[in-house]
């Protein structure tokens, strides 16, 4: 919502022009002195209250804390950070600085605002008649804090397992130390949030709401929690001999139950009838793959649930600020290329007939990049594609603007031997090298090619949740439940907009095929760096991570191909230990809460 954008001072510095109009200004105290209790009388300042809140939610698309630092070990390299940092146990009790991402900390930080929230709110008074979009301006703030809270505890179980529930605000004078809660409990507690949000908020919040979340936001985090619930990570003993097996699993063998939980809340928001994937109908010559780039380039499209809005501004070192432009484009462009797309997550783009890619066949590998899905051409940059023209000072060297992260060799008459000459986006060009990214691949998805990244912030929203995540989700519940033609259903309709054939096969191979195209249509968004734990599968999805060479031979007559020879190979090797399934709780909160026991081998 464009009013989160602004900070608590641009809103009170509206409250004081307000205020100032009135005839009794000279009798009020001094407007830079709001007391706590003052905020609880003014709805304005209850409001920016709340804005301080989602503006304290974790922000992805800010140079990489969290979407990039998130899912780097499977999707995204960040040549910072030393890649499986924390699957190694780098990440340790003692040491959590190597993920800039959402933390116990900082969640309960968030949830205290929400506890105060509420604590206050029944004391303040609201004129109940006025209503926007269907919902009284107290309503609909409760309901937008009641979707907060669940959205931080959401993120604090999907990282911790089960934790303390604090649903009041504490003083110097009270007692801090409180168990973790069950597994079972947490996820009870998340959804009933989940529903009191949803009895709250209108349908749809417009004008100068929009981004404020909505009953189907609420719903939508519903059948996400319990996803994540029902799937293998807390319904199987992953760690054998831990004494306290409640705070990461459920105990009863109900998972049916789960499944048939997840599916109904997301059929709950299919049946809302207000959701609908963005150009679901393609015809044929439709531009598939620019039509999948626009949902993340609009500012809203029918597929939106939950949206961060932001500003094309300048650079200026605010923490909400789209920077994805900046950290993550080609070095090239005088950008940072820190963070690149992982060969493995590029390989799983299937081949245009729905038939998996294959280094090893050569019909798909001489040239690798030629009929892919197309969400392959909206989601990465590769060698050779047309990306936007180069700054002023590099359009001599490539007046075109096309990717260039390959080698070419060519032959020097004056030296008679061999010369190597580096692309502009490699590690080797001469274009600071530095940035260059080590995969070969840059990010696509997300970034406006309208925007100069290098001075400015890219406009372009971002997306917490939109509808295909909810095909999704009512999909994998379906295959749980052998309910597989209402499943392939689901699934059919995300590729059909996607340009790809139907998924016709049952059994394991059908779970195997979902799994692709979630990875695939949800890739950068969030979601891999919990699927991978959630479904167990760490040890296989974090075995290597790889790039590709990128070669234009020398031929024996001394010309220079013009098809590039495209190699993959080994950017580094990892192994990975089971108890990065989950968190550690920090040695400093383990300090202050004698009554809080550590994950598992830990």
């Amino acid at each position: 919502m464009k009013n989160i954008l602004r900070t608590f001072g641009i809103i009170i510095c509206f409250m004081v022009s307000t205020i100032s109009c009135k005839k009794d200004f000279l009798n009020t105290k001094p407007l830079t002195e709001f007391s706590p209790d003052d905020i609880w009388h003014d709805p304005n300042l209850i409001q920016a209250f709340v804005n301080g809140i989602y503006l304290n939610v974790d922000n992805p698309a800010n140079g990489g804390d969290g979407l990039l630092k998130a899912e780097f070990v499977d999707e995204m390299h960040d040549q910072w950070f030393s890649f499986f940092e924390f699957n190694n146990s780098l990440i340790t009790p003692d040491d959590l600085a190597s993920w800039p991402h959402e933390n116990w900390e900082k969640l309960y930080k968030n949830i205290r605002a929400c506890n105060i929230f509420f604590e206050k709110i029944n004391s303040s008074t609201f004129d109940a008649s006025i209503k926007v979009d269907g919902a009284s301006l107290k309503d609909r703030m409760a309901g937008e804090v009641y979707f907060l809270r669940a959205y931080l505890y959401h993120q604090l179980v999907s990282l911790y397992g089960g934790v303390p529930l604090i649903t009041k605000a504490y003083g110097l004078n009270d007692t801090f130390e409180v168990k973790r809660a069950s597994y079972s409990d947490c996820i009870s507690f998340i959804t009933k949030q989940c529903d009191s949000a949803a009895a709250l908020l209108p349908l749809v919040q417009s004008g100068s709401n929009m981004g404020r979340v909505t009953k189907g936001a609420a719903l939508t985090l519903k059948a996400r929690t319990l996803l994540y619930a029902a799937s293998d990570l807390h319904n199987k003993t992953v760690f054998q001999g831990y004494p306290h097996q409640e705070l990461v699993r459920y105990m009863d063998e109900d998972r049916d139950t789960r499944w048939r939980a997840t599916r109904d809340a997301a059929k709950a928001v299919m049946d809302l009838g207000i959701y609908h994937l963005y150009k679901a109908n393609p015809a044929p010559g439709d531009p598939v793959s620019q039509n999948f780039s626009n949902i993340f380039l609009s500012d809203g499209t029918e597929e939106d649930i939950w949206v961060r809005y932001f500003k094309v501004t300048s650079l200026n070192g605010s923490p909400d600020l789209n920077s994805l432009s900046l950290v993550s484009g080609p070095n090239g462009y005088h950008l940072y290329g820190q963070d690149t797309p992982s060969g493995e997550m590029v390989d799983h783009f299937e081949m245009s007939d729905g038939t998996p890619f294959s280094w090893t066949d050569p019909l798909k590998s001489t040239e690798p990049y030629k009929n892919r899905d197309p969400r392959f051409y909206a989601s990465i940059l590769y060698e050779g594609v047309k990306f936007k023209p180069r700054p002023a000072d590099i359009t001599g060297l490539d007046p075109v603007g096309v990717i260039q992260v390959g080698t070419w060799q060519r032959w020097n008459s004056t030296s008679n031997s061999m010369e190597e000459v580096y692309g502009l986006d490699s590690r080797k060009g001469p274009v600071e090298n530095f940035n260059g990214g080590y995969t070969g691949y840059y990010l696509k998805k997300f970034i406006d090619p309208a925007v100069n990244g290098q001075f400015s912030t890219n406009g372009t929203p971002w997306r917490y949740m939109r509808y295909a995540e909810v095909l999704l989700n009512y999909a994998e519940a379906c295959i749980a439940l052998n309910q597989e033609t209402d499943a392939k259903d689901a699934l059919n309709q995300i590729r059909k907009r996607a340009g790809m054939p139907n998924i016709t096969e049952s059994g394991i191979a059908l779970r195997d095929r979902y799994r692709n195209e979630r990875r695939v249509e949800l890739a950068f968004e969030e979601h891999r760096f919990y699927d991978v734990r959630r479904w167990l599968i760490a040890s296989e999805a974090y075995q290597q991570f790889s790039g590709v060479n990128v070669v234009y031979k020398l031929n024996a007559n001394h010309t220079t191909a013009t098809i590039p020879t495209i190699t993959p190979y080994v950017v580094q090797q990892s192994a990975w230990l089971d108890k990065a399934y989950l968190f550690p709780v920090s040695r400093d909160e383990m300090n202050k809460n004698s009554l809080l026991f550590q994950n598992p081998n830990y």
